[in-house]
């Protein structure tokens, strides 16, 4: 974690003022990475063994949702970086050369990973299927071929895992750690967003890409997923509705910053004296404070063991779409200014719009819930 509180406000700091350049470009922001890792921020997850911060989702999650106030996009690669090496330390499944190989590059280097798992026929894995990305064995060796859609952090990743399956008699799915450097991996640029513009999630595509049998870290016939991954599901969620959080009090703050800022000829006074205006804010803050509570409700049942992926998936849906709905109605409010690309205001809206499209989406979240509530029918 940062030294103080006045390290973690000069990165969101930093972050912010270089948010507008890297959406415009579309370009990852290379210069917010070298300063995470510079703070140590991203191998705070990984296990002390190999001399990480071996942290907890109850320090990743404030985290999260602060960084998210400068710039959403590289915090959402620290948020996949995090919640990765977390999974990574915890998993007995990894050969214990490949977990020291990208725990130690983690910590000496900032080497990022994160995982590659949507395809452009299957979607997303969560909605169940079987990947058409392939390794199998030619002469002798494990090669693997397929693309993934939605690479957050592609250009800047040193590892991919790959969800793939094999093509064996006896079929099996799971992860595979790929170094994005090797020979026949190719980036295709095809990220090109509303929002979240410069989390680089390019496509990428294998072409005969050979591994180390070592690199098939979790393969596992399709059955044995069933039920598995539950705390890898639970941070996703929560990390998710925290980052997306964040992208609603930082649009809050502009607003406050504005409506103090600006004086009507005809009124003589800040918008901000109008009762209309404070009406607004007064819903604006009450969604936030629904969301601070549905957060910190989450994360203490989360550490008490009593948090289900159900509970989870429920609280990134309702604190997403409170934080859309918090923008939405700074924006409806102020007209035309909200909507200028000078005001950062317009590109607040357009990120987090973006929480809609994480998995789970609504449609799933509500559906277990629903059926949770309902029991047997």
């Amino acid at each position: 974690m940062p030294q103080s509180l006045s390290i973690l406000s000069d990165l969101v700091s930093r972050f912010s003022s270089r948010a507008a350049a890297s959406d415009q470009s579309g370009e990852i922001a290379l210069d917010n990475l070298a300063d995470l890792h510079k703070a140590g921020l991203l191998a705070l997850t990984v296990s002390p063994r190999y001399g990480g911060g071996g942290k907890g989702l109850g320090d990743i999650l404030p985290l999260i949702g602060t960084l998210a106030q400068g710039d959403p996009s590289t915090t959402l690669i620290l948020a996949m970086q995090c919640l990765h090496h977390a999974s990574i330390a915890a998993d007995p499944r990894w050969p214990e050369e490949v977990r020291r190989m990208v725990s130690e590059a983690a910590v000496q280097d900032g080497a990022l990973l994160n995982a590659l798992r949507v395809e452009p026929d299957l979607g997303t894995p969560s909605r169940g299927g079987i990947p058409a990305t392939r390794v199998s064995q030619k002469d002798g060796q494990w090669v693997l071929n397929g693309c993934k859609i939605y690479s957050t952090g592609s250009t800047a990743l040193r590892w991919g895992i790959v969800w793939a399956a094999t093509d064996e008699e006896t079929l099996r799915t799971g992860h595979v750690l790929v170094p994005l450097a090797a020979p026949g991996v190719r980036i295709e640029r095809t990220w090109d967003q509303l929002g979240m513009r410069a989390t680089g999630s390019h496509t990428i595509h294998f072409e005969n890409v050979v591994l180390p049998e070592a690199f098939l870290v979790d393969l596992r016939q399709p059955e044995d997923w069933r039920g598995a991954g539950q705390d890898l599901t639970l941070w996703h969620a929560l990390l998710i509705a925290a980052l997306y959080d964040g992208v609603a009090r930082s649009a809050r703050d502009w607003l406050v910053t504005f409506l103090h800022a600006r004086v009507p000829a005809n009124l003589g006074k800040p918008l901000a004296s109008l009762p209309r205006f404070q009406i607004l804010m007064g819903e604006i803050e009450a969604l936030l404070l629904s969301n601070r509570a549905l957060l910190a409700d989450g994360l203490a049942r989360y550490e008490q063991g009593q948090c289900s992926a159900t509970d989870a998936n429920l609280i990134k849906h309702v604190v997403t779409d409170n934080a859309i709905r918090s923008v939405e109605k700074g924006v409806a409010a102020i007209g035309n200014p909200a909507l200028n690309r000078s005001n950062p205001l317009e590109r607040h809206l357009r990120d987090v719009l973006c929480a809609r499209i994480h998995t789970p989406q609504a449609d799933t979240a509500l559906t277990a819930a629903g059926r949770a509530a309902l029991g047997d029918v």
